[in-house]
């Protein structure tokens, strides 16, 4: 990996190392794009490094086959987590291990350890302003992921929660009883490793996501999570309240009390956990996007910014319509899109991209057709 700090101008700047960064960064290379820099802020894949050290993907990894179908952890070409970690569900850990590997086998030009500040459109070109240096570049892809920054502000008192993704592991977490908030993926997998360590958990969520009856990975839980809801021990040491919202936490003498909005009362020794719930990175780069209805970015058909040409996103907060690319075999379909037109616009033919196509990775417009989509 490249640690040169020299200042320079860009065709392309990526911010962000985790699966998008690596990812976006692997189809510039393949569109023929050469002077691009990577910014990371920690080291490629931190937020995964930092993942509860038991929590593992939800998503199943199959060595890349002969038929033309990728690992569905795969954020490149030809590569499988798979067949480089001899895992079906990687930990965060190994995968973050993975991602380290992608960005040394391509030579990406990646830089650690930089702290991007402002991002800047002035008049052609982009200004980047890091901690030590000031980048200029044509285009800038933000991809600084979304999983760094937990929220803590759902409802009043949930700042005396304790956010599941800052639990190194779960089995050093004291305590013989805990609440959990939220049932989706992340509420599941912390109820999961409590219960295997013999403690009780009661498990709260708003809606019943153990029960949804869509097929859409976004929406309901996955089968990974349910085939663990159904072990001996979830089922005896982990109690489920569904369609329980919560409205508060405080803290009372040494308890907490987590209080619903039908008015229902849940004390606990130990912390409340938050499963679940992130602020995004996006938000230090708000001003650059117009926003849709619901809040999210508003992009163009190349997930490019409307408001601030030249400026992409890349990663689980775009959105086109109701289609959500939350999770890496979703949102690595748009990889080729932002990495043609970039390159078209640097007059590059981009031949190798349409070895993309192939892989279902789609170059001219939106990769999902609808729920009818087999892809996503």
């Amino acid at each position: 990996m490249n640690s040169s700090s020299s200042e320079h101008s860009y065709d392309a700047v990526v911010i962000g190392g985790g699966a998008a960064g690596i990812g976006v960064s692997t189809a510039l290379m393949h569109a023929g794009v050469e002077n691009f820099v990577v910014l990371e802020r920690r080291s490629v894949g931190a937020s995964f490094d930092a993942w509860p050290a038991e929590t593992r993907f939800i998503t199943p990894s199959f060595p890349t086959n002969s038929i033309g179908m990728l690992d569905l952890n795969s954020i490149a070409i030809g590569i499988s987590p798979a067949f480089s970690l001899q895992v079906e569900h990687p930990t965060g850990a190994e995968y973050a291990s993975h991602l380290r590997g992608v960005a040394e086998l391509f030579e990406l030009p990646v830089r650690e350890g930089v702290r991007v500040l402002r991002v800047a459109r002035v008049g052609e070109d982009f200004r980047i302003d890091a901690d030590e240096e000031t980048l200029r570049a044509k285009h800038v892809i933000w991809a600084a992921g979304e999983f760094q920054y937990p929220s803590l502000s759902r409802f009043p008192g949930s700042e005396l929660c304790r956010h599941t993704a800052t639990i190194p592991d779960y089995e050093g977490l004291s305590g013989d009883e805990f609440v959990i908030i939220g049932g989706y993926e992340s509420g599941v997998d912390a109820a999961y490793h409590l219960s295997f360590y013999d403690k009780r958990v009661k498990l709260i969520d708003r809606g019943c996501p153990w029960m949804d009856e869509s097929s859409d990975p976004s929406v309901a839980l996955s089968t990974y999570s349910l085939e663990r809801m159904r072990e001996e021990w979830f089922e005896q040491f982990v109690q489920l309240f569904p369609n329980t919202s919560v409205c508060s936490v405080r803290q009372q003498s040494d308890q907490y009390v987590v209080e619903t909005i039908g008015g229902e009362e849940f004390e606990s020794g130990t912390q409340p956990l938050l499963a679940g719930g992130f602020e995004g990175s996006v938000k230090l780069v708000a001003g650059l996007f117009d926003k849709r209805e619901d809040g999210f970015p508003l992009l163009n058909e190349h997930d490019e910014s409307t408001k601030t040409p030249g400026l992409f996103l890349c990663g689980p907060t775009v959105r086109h319509d109701d289609h959500v690319f939350c999770f890496i075999y979703k949102y690595r379909q748009r990889f080729a899109v932002v990495a043609k037109a970039i390159a078209s616009r640097l007059g590059l033919a981009a031949e190798e991209l349409e070895t993309y196509r192939k892989w279902g990775m789609y170059l001219d417009d939106l990769s999902c057709c609808g729920e009818e989509c087999a892809t996503c």
